[in-house]
């Protein structure tokens, strides 16, 4: 089963009544006839945040204003017929309509666009990250549903789209942890922060405190999703020996260790950790940082 990966960024758009806007896959879509969340698909080196705004423009007719970042999740949809399977990782963000009066996408991905009571939405057929969002109960989608891939072709050779999960660690002491980037990787030698790249299927926070205990011996517990992170480098030089067009897509949790211990790499040689440490808070200021650390620990604001 050839295994793809791809990014998603959605928004959970509510009326002056509580209503949410759904859309309708039109018959063009992997999913025709099942309505979910407006949204759709990050273009390489796009904001999270710019996606969701564009994706409801293109879908809705509605120009929205991003609040916030409400949930991460990622699912698998296995396309047999065709030998694929395929991870979406899914960016959900709270957003309010400025101006604009819904209407379906022309020619495109939806045929319909609604507002929903929860009880509404419970009686049309859902994406299940949809339902979830909702509160409502996850229901697998119709075995006879007619299913197509999404509209994305292979990327080029030397680009490449990585989705990650990192922590602003700390522990009852109020020290953060952190992790120093080996060499041969981008950042080499600056202090990052724990986590990495989600594995195909695996949950952002499943994966977080997987490489928790990878970088640094650490068992965590997740409190809270503090945002998105996006990363785009033309001409990262990693492990490949060349320039790769990069584009990095990272969620920050803040995580609580209860227990700390002396930190101890535990991933195999030849890993992107060199080693990982206990700051105080007054050791923090003159410490190279990678930039999603600085912006983490508030040493520099997020790009726009």
């Amino acid at each position: 089963m050839e295994e793809r990966r791809r990014v998603g960024a959605y928004g959970v758009c509510r009326g002056s009544d509580g209503r949410v806007l759904l859309t309708r896959g039109a018959a063009s879509c992997p999913f025709p006839g099942v309505w979910q969340l407006p949204g759709g698909g990050l273009e390489h080196a796009e904001d999270p945040a710019h996606a969701v705004v564009r994706e409801f423009a293109e879908e809705t007719g509605l120009a929205v204003e991003v609040a916030g970042v409400r949930a991460v999740l990622a699912d698998v949809t296995t396309f047999r017929d065709l030998g694929v399977a395929v991870h979406t990782d899914r960016l959900v963000f709270d957003v309010t309509a400025r101006d604009g009066e819904p209407r379906p996408e022309p020619a495109g991905g939806s045929d319909e666009v609604a507002w929903f009571t929860p009880d509404e939405a419970a009686a049309v057929p859902l994406m299940p990250f949809t339902a979830e969002l909702l509160g409502l109960p996850v229901a697998p989608l119709p075995a006879d549903l007619p299913r197509s891939l999404p509209r994305e072709g292979p990327p080029p050779a030397d680009r490449r789209q990585r989705f990650g999960a990192y922590g602003l660690v700390t522990d009852p002491a109020g020290r953060v942890l952190l992790t120093m980037i080996a060499d041969g990787y981008p950042g080499a030698g600056r202090w990052h922060l724990p986590g990495g790249g989600t594995d195909h299927g695996e949950q952002p926070v499943a994966a977080l405190l997987r490489e928790l205990v990878e970088e640094s011996g650490q068992l965590g517990r997740v409190v809270e999703l503090i945002g998105v992170n996006n990363l785009h480098n033309p001409a990262a030089l990693g492990p490949e020996g060349r320039p790769l067009d990069w584009h990095g897509i990272r969620v920050i949790y803040r995580v609580a260790v209860d227990a700390p211990t002396e930190p101890r790499v535990t991933e195999l040689a030849g890993g992107s950790t060199a080693r990982a440490g206990w700051f105080a808070p007054e050791q923090l200021a003159n410490l190279p940082l990678t930039e999603i650390a600085a912006v983490a620990l508030g040493r520099r604001s997020p790009r726009p």
